[in-house]
């Protein structure tokens, strides 16, 4: 079932490559603090292709956190370009962006930000209201069937564990047929094993449905589930790479986090051209 599968048919109207989800191109971001100019991104360039499943990590002002920002239309870059499904989204104005994250990002976030008296159903079904969408039940029901959670549409957020919640944050977040999902810290709040079948679902659907998937994450456990690792050093990208050996959820112990730290940055880090850490 392709339900929330896009084809790329807008981009392809406006000469972009229908494969490409994601275009940065010198992507600045400034901020003025007092007297002070904080560069928080500092000409980031960056291609994901439809149906990929990519991480993005940094440490703390990495510049993380900014670019997670423009790539779901939440703010807008200094200066460059941004085409998310070949729209120019570094152009738009505050009622566009509003639009663009709508229509084309789905979001899940660390904290389910979820309503406490909506059930689940009617949770699914607000971004297909705001769309004036048609056909919302069935579609909500759909994208709730996609997560394994066919028994607990009409259940509250206070009557769901916190990895239910978050399946329910997945399926809104899958329901409006999005250019990708933009996954912050996803599985911060949850348990090993809710965190694991949330793993599951994600990559279930970036395998099974081809959907676009961007996790923003510190964690690089969580890194090592996706296919390819995007990091971020003082505003910059120092290293883009694949996951030589991405692990499967569920079938791997976790190590310890310095491990596993050090396993991320012997296969990803130092993995590249000198010139990429000058």
């Amino acid at each position: 079932m392709n339900l929330f599968r896009r084809n790329g048919a807008k981009a392809a109207e406006n000469g972009h490559d229908p494969d490409i989800v994601i275009d940065i191109r010198g992507i600045t971001k400034f901020y003025q603090m007092g007297d002070i100019e904080v560069q928080a991104l500092r000409g980031v360039d960056l291609e994901i292709r439809r149906g990929e499943f990519v991480a993005i990590m940094g440490p703390s002002g990495s510049g993380k956190s900014t670019m997670m920002n423009i790539l779901g239309a939440l703010d807008q870059p200094t200066s460059g370009e941004f085409f998310l499904d070949g729209e120019d989204v570094a152009r738009l104005s505050e009622s566009q962006l509003a639009r663009v994250r709508n229509q084309k990002i789905g979001f899940v976030f660390q904290n389910y930000n979820l309503l406490k008296r909506t059930t689940a159903l009617r949770q699914v079904e607000l971004p297909l209201i705001y769309a004036r969408a048609s056909e919302r039940s069935k579609r909500a029901r759909a994208a709730l069937e996609l997560v394994g959670l066919e028994k607990r549409m009409d259940h509250l957020p206070t009557e769901l564990s916190g990895g239910q919640q978050q399946r329910v944050a997945i399926a809104r977040a899958l329901v409006n047929n999005p250019s990708m999902i933009l996954a912050d810290e996803a599985t911060g709040n949850l348990d090993s094993r809710s965190g694991t079948e949330i793993l599951q679902i994600f990559q279930r659907l970036n395998e099974e449905q081809g959907i676009t998937v961007v996790f923003v994450t510190h964690d690089p456990w969580i890194a090592r589930h996706t296919r390819r690792l995007v990091m971020l050093r003082d505003g910059k990208v120092v290293a883009d790479r694949p996951i030589p050996r991405p692990l499967v959820a569920g079938e791997a112990e976790r190590p310890s986090e310095m491990d596993e730290m050090e396993a991320v940055f012997q296969d990803v880090y130092y993995g590249g051209d000198e010139e990429e850490y000058n």
